[in-house]
């Protein structure tokens, strides 16, 4: 015979999922939408509609790379884990500048008196190590007068943002022929790499337009962790999700 708890058991819904995937974003979709992927495979997993599922710090549509995504009760160490460092691979247009600081804007070619040497360079980049004050871009997700800098900037508006303080761990000049050069980065919470590369540019009397963008580490997880967000399963359980590491 089977009691009323028996019963109550029997039909109760499979608990919630939680904990994280580490995803090799692709490129033209937003951290959101990749999100948004996710949350469709869960549902057709069985996990309830209003299941929570959210992302450790936005990449740009054309940024590729470590996007780490919490699900459940795991949403909860989301800011945890945005404070930690972060490492990125970037290429550098130094002959151009761009209303984005990247490809999405319209490209201007600058006008440079001579191409600056690779001393120079790593100079420039060794004088952006530390804490600095960094300008976010205008076509950013910053808000100014509670309104995304993008939308403004899209609309023909002036935009100003404050600089800001960021912390820039190490830059290191993996390569560079003029005019392109690439870097790897690591840094804190709230570094816009676009502002990094205009900035170094400048500080050369060039331009600085990224051309390319991925993120190789998000704390103690790494790019070697990441899956493709198109190899994930079309239904995702709790034994497709990773459990949360909080010593990072």
């Amino acid at each position: 015979m089977t009691d009323s708890t028996d019963l109550e058991q029997l039909n109760a819904p499979p608990p919630t999922p939680s904990g994280l995937l580490v995803i090799d974003k692709p490129v033209r979709i937003t951290s959101m939408g990749v999100c948004s992927a996710i949350r469709r495979r869960l549902r057709a997993g069985g996990a309830p509609k209003r299941i929570k599922v959210g992302h450790c710090g936005t990449l740009d549509p054309r940024a590729t790379g470590v996007l780490v995504v919490m699900v459940g009760k795991a949403t909860k160490h989301c800011q945890s884990l945005m404070g930690t460092l972060k490492c990125y691979r970037t290429e550098i247009d130094l002959l151009h500048i761009s209303t984005t600081d990247d490809l999405e804007g319209d490209l201007v070619e600058v006008s440079v008196f001579r191409a600056p040497s690779l001393e120079e360079i790593n100079e420039a980049c060794n004088k952006l190590v530390g804490t600095i004050m960094q300008t976010p871009p205008a076509y950013s997700a910053m808000k100014v007068g509670g309104q995304r800098a993008y939308k403004l900037a899209r609309e023909g508006k002036k935009v100003h943002l404050e600089p800001r303080p960021v912390v820039i761990d190490s830059i290191e000049v993996l390569s560079y022929a003029w005019p392109m050069l690439t870097l790897d980065i690591v840094c804190g919470k709230g570094t816009y790499i676009r502002s990094l590369g205009r900035d170094i540019g400048a500080s050369l009397g060039a331009g600085g337009v990224l051309t390319a963008l991925r993120r190789t580490a998000v704390g103690s997880y790494t790019i070697d962790q990441a899956t493709p967000l198109d190899d994930l399963p079309d239904q995702l359980e709790q034994s497709d999700l990773m459990p949360i590491q909080l010593d990072q």
